[in-house]
């Protein structure tokens, strides 16, 4: 061990790999997957188009958020997805389109049904909506004599069934899939990339752009720096022992990720451990009227119970979160606040409605509002009206009546055929986030 600066160094470090998992894994992302679906919707290549997906609504300001872009778009006009429209360049082959965002889910769907045709379906997870990671050690050989081959194979079908080009990162475990993909295969010709344990120092430990590999954000590299640690060789070869001292469980993760050590079972890894059921939205503006902020909020309970009462669910834990202006974030001294309460298991709109708006009354002082949030959790399967002892029967009944009724008329005619007339206010913003999916447009928010 020797002393190179602020860090110490150990001369010699050997990794014994033969007790790692030696398993086969494919990353595949669908390149530029938004404006991909929409070039080949009008009929062009993903990779020739010049084409952007843009949001149109209202809180982006500036003209509009640029989603996605093709590459030719961000290679020609140094386009992005953080820009605006006013970033955009005044040419005749610019195609702007807005975003469809069931369309985008639809081709998810049909692309991981694909994946799924080259591994078990327990081997295929969704990491994204444009990415999925394949557990192919298994299956590979039955596909190709390698699996190079056997992800050019992939490649060949689904740009043959969808017209859409992906990118396929090959590792030994999760972690090598996911760098060989956003370090090397992204550049490469055939946009494949492979690492494995005998090659992950050569191509990986002379990387000096630390922000460049996965999981390693800005902070986290200026702490390294401040360690003496400026590149992936420095990482390796740094002392581990002082690396956890210095950082933590995140220091002996850091360790591994520069040796490609990944042990993690991703059965365990994607499996949500508890469901449930919210919606939130980004006002369109600054909400600082009570009356106006608690019908957002009742817009949003009544539409977030339709989605549980749609799958048959009821909850036992109610939440709303509201996100401070940035003014009243600077006055408060909080970003926000976030309330949770038991309440009997329920599935009706008018209780959870209730609660929700105790639970702002309670808590609000009076700060302007930008975001909100409510959220159902801890459910069960709704057997059927309760009837609460402490209320005659008849007006449950009908409670419950109408609200399955306004779910029927929804699903058969769509949400906005049938909405409170409260909703028409100013402030009212169901009419708008109806057609909204992730916040975009692109279906019936109450699915």
């Amino acid at each position: 061990m020797f002393d190179n600066g602020k860090r110490k160094v150990i001369g010699v470090i050997k990794m014994n790999y033969e007790s790692e998992p030696q398993g086969v894994f494919f990353m595949i992302d669908n390149k530029s997957f938004y404006a991909s679906c929409e070039s080949v919707a009008r009929g062009l290549n993903p990779l020739q188009s010049v084409l952007v997906v843009m949001s149109e609504t209202e809180n982006t300001g500036g003209g509009g958020l640029i989603l996605a872009a093709s590459p030719t778009a961000k290679k020609r006009y140094g386009i992005s997805n953080v820009s605006r429209r006013r970033d955009l360049p005044n040419v005749p082959e610019m195609i702007i389109a807005p975003p469809r965002m069931n369309l985008y889910i639809h081709k998810n769907l049909a692309v991981n049904r694909t994946f799924r045709d080259f591994c078990a379906d327990e081997d295929c997870y969704p990491y994204s909506i444009d990415e999925s990671i394949l557990d192919m050690t298994k299956s590979w050989q039955l596909f190709g004599s390698s699996p190079m081959e056997v992800a050019q194979e992939i490649q060949h079908t689904i740009r043959h069934k969808y017209g859409l080009y992906t990118t396929v990162g090959i590792g030994r475990n999760p972690l090598q899939a996911k760098l060989a993909l956003d370090i090397f295969a992204k550049h490469d010709h055939n946009l494949i990339g492979e690492l494995s344990y005998g090659t992950f120092g050569k191509k990986i430990w002379p990387i000096t752009d630390l922000t460049s590999v996965w999981s390693i954000g800005h902070r986290t590299a200026d702490h390294l720096n401040r360690m003496g640690i400026f590149s992936m060789d420095d990482l390796a070869h740094c002392n581990p022992y002082e690396l956890k001292s210095e950082m933590g469980v995140i220091g002996s993760q850091l360790f591994a990720l520069s040796w490609g050590i990944d042990r993690s079972k991703l059965s365990k890894l994607i499996n949500p451990v508890d469901k449930s059921w919210s919606n939130s939205q980004v006002l369109p503006r600054d909400y600082s009227i009570q009356r106006e902020i608690e019908l957002v909020i009742s817009e949003i309970g009544q539409q977030v119970t339709s989605r549980m009462r749609h799958h048959r669910q009821a909850a036992s834990v109610i939440s709303l979160g509201l996100g401070f202006s940035y003014s009243s974030s600077e006055e408060d001294g909080r970003s926000g606040f976030h309330r949770s309460i038991k309440v009997e298991t329920t599935s009706s709109t008018a209780e959870i409605n209730e609660v929700l708006m105790r639970l702002f009354r309670q808590n609000w002082e009076g700060q302007s509002i930008r975001n909100v949030m409510v959220s159902l959790s801890q459910l069960s399967e709704d057997t059927g009206l309760q009837l609460s002892l402490f209320e005659a029967p008849e007006p449950q009944i009908k409670r419950d009546n109408v609200d399955r009724i306004m779910d029927k008329i929804r699903d058969r005619f769509g949400v906005t055929k049938l909405i409170m007339a409260s909703s028409l206010l100013r402030g009212g913003t169901m009419l708008e986030r109806a057609s909204l999916v992730g916040g975009h447009n692109g279906g019936n928010s109450y699915d």
